[in-house]
């Protein structure tokens, strides 16, 4: 067991920092806990680890467990948004204001980073072009039979992401039981050959050219997994089902397609998944015109 005290220079909100890493509400690697505390897992270059993060004073208690805890503990600022740079993002003059009273409604938002790119690549390809739930399904079953068990007094139930190897070796009836169709199942293979690439990729741009050079992961899935694994304050998801509607309806009043989402979002360029996180937190929703896209279960097929 291993134990830090970080006091950051804004403000943190640990569920507003954490929450675009927590894979719906039964996430085996990211759980919430009473008080306010978060646990979390992942398997660092130095093996698997469990970190307990608490506010306390203004200060974050961290307490860590298993071969990787002295690395989850360095990464915690990091994690928590320590090296997001904000001085340039300043809201500008939107219609009606949405971006403005977002901004001052959440001031301490910050992209953070986990530093772990395939760890944040295998969730983002389970949720190309399906529901949420469907996805996070998957990931819970696939993390339940092939994961770890924590390390430490983490709550039951909670896993570490397995191995590259072992997403290799994941038979096709287990991607059909999870309920991941055969084209996804080889995106995430193919993707684990490269893991040890993929983790010593340097810079978000780099990595955007590396990610998008695999079969299978485009522009929106190469962005998903940036904004987590390098903090990048700027990767916009095109491609998204829902985030054109959010930011053409919160910055124009009007629904818009990715182009013109695009050129809404230029002015804030360097920081335009910023701006779609505070409108996700803050923005507009235009009315919805029809019954929302039901979950699929493969398992039926």
């Amino acid at each position: 067991m291993r134990e830090r005290e970080w006091c950051p220079p804004w403000p943190v909100d640990l569920t507003l920092a954490l929450d675009p890493h927590r894979r719906g509400t039964g996430d085996p690697t990211l759980r919430p806990a009473p008080g306010g505390a978060f646990w979390r897992t992942s398997r660092t270059p130095d093996g698997p680890g469990t970190l307990r993060m608490a506010l306390a004073g203004g200060r974050v208690a961290a307490t860590a467990w298993g071969p990787g805890a002295e690395w989850m503990l360095e990464t915690l600022p990091a994690l928590l948004g320590a090296g997001d740079d904000v001085s340039g993002f300043v809201p500008g003059d939107d219609w009606p204001g949405v971006l403005r009273n977002a901004a001052r409604r959440y001031p301490g938002l910050r992209i953070g980073r986990t530093s772990r790119v395939f760890e944040a690549l295998v969730p983002a390809v389970l949720e190309q072009k399906v529901v949420s739930t469907e996805a996070w399904r998957a990931w819970r079953w696939l993390l339940g039979r092939y994961g770890e068990p924590a390390p430490g007094p983490a709550p039951e139930g909670m896993r570490v992401f397995p191995e590259p190897e072992v997403w290799r070796s994941i038979p096709s009836w287990d991607w059909h039981r999870a309920g991941a169709e055969a084209v996804r199942a080889r995106t995430i293979a193919n993707a684990a050959r490269h893991a040890v690439k993929l983790e010593a990729i340097g810079g978000s741009a780099d990595a955007d050219r590396l990610l998008r050079a695999l079969p299978g992961i485009g522009v929106w899935t190469s962005a998903e997994v940036r904004q987590r694994s390098h903090g990048d304050a700027d990767a916009v998801s095109v491609g998204d089902f829902h985030l054109p509607s959010l930011v053409g309806w919160s910055l124009s009043g009007e629904r818009v397609d990715d182009a013109r989402m695009l050129r809404l979002l230029a002015p804030y360029r360097g920081h335009r998944h910023r701006v779609s996180r505070l409108l996700g937190l803050g923005g507009v929703r235009p009315p919805a015109r029809g019954p929302r896209m039901p979950a699929r279960d493969y398992r039926s097929f």
